[in-house]
């Protein structure tokens, strides 16, 4: 059956039926879309099926999802100019580490953080948790909260949250192809 796909309020959105497949189709849903299917999805038993340094890209921010911004950030966002790049880990067994890949001024490993098989914060199941709460990260970037799942084989979907008093929000989805490797220019080897 040939997938279809449905106008919504102005981003095309994947019908129920339709798998995405690739950062591209993600990145042309909304926000709602995007939680049900970081609900489907599912944790790996240990963190190496993310190991080496697959190429991410923000998908869709909370309230600015819809009409010109949406469409304007996400054509930023895909961009070959845009700073984050994605994530690096490390970890082959039920923790790891990892940092993000920043291309600004020149490319750029910051913002560690540890990965653990956790409870989701937005549903309880089972995710993997990037913990961003490190001594060598500023007050700003330890206040973020980002978990992951697998929707599809390679293929992470998640959160980027902000703990807010209340309890973590939702700022932005973002996703990582671990099919898609970033050139190790710079990098390090695992």
């Amino acid at each position: 059956m040939e997938a279809t796909t449905q106008v919504t309020r102005g981003v095309r959105a994947a019908s129920s039926s339709a798998r995405p497949r690739s950062l591209d189709d993600l990145s042309q849903l909304d926000v709602a879309r995007l939680g049900e299917l970081y609900a489907r999805g599912t944790t790996p038993a240990r963190l190496g099926v993310l190991e080496g340094h697959p190429r991410g890209r923000m998908l869709s921010v909370r309230t600015l999802d819809h009409g010109v911004a949406g469409r304007v950030l996400r054509q930023i966002a895909g961009a070959s100019g845009f700073p984050w790049g994605g994530k690096s880990f490390a970890g082959n067994g039920e923790t790891g580490t990892g940092l993000n890949r920043v291309h600004l001024l020149g490319r750029h490993q910051l913002f560690p953080f540890l990965t653990s098989i956790r409870p989701s914060v937005l549903d309880g199941a089972p995710c993997v948790v990037l913990d961003y709460d490190l001594p060598d990260n500023p007050r700003l970037i330890r206040a973020i909260h980002d978990e992951v799942r697998e929707i599809e084989p390679g293929l992470f979907l998640g959160p980027a949250m902000w703990k807010a008093a209340a309890g973590p929000k939702l700022v932005l989805w973002f996703a990582l192809d671990t099919r898609v490797q970033a050139a190790a220019i710079g990098l390090p080897k695992h």
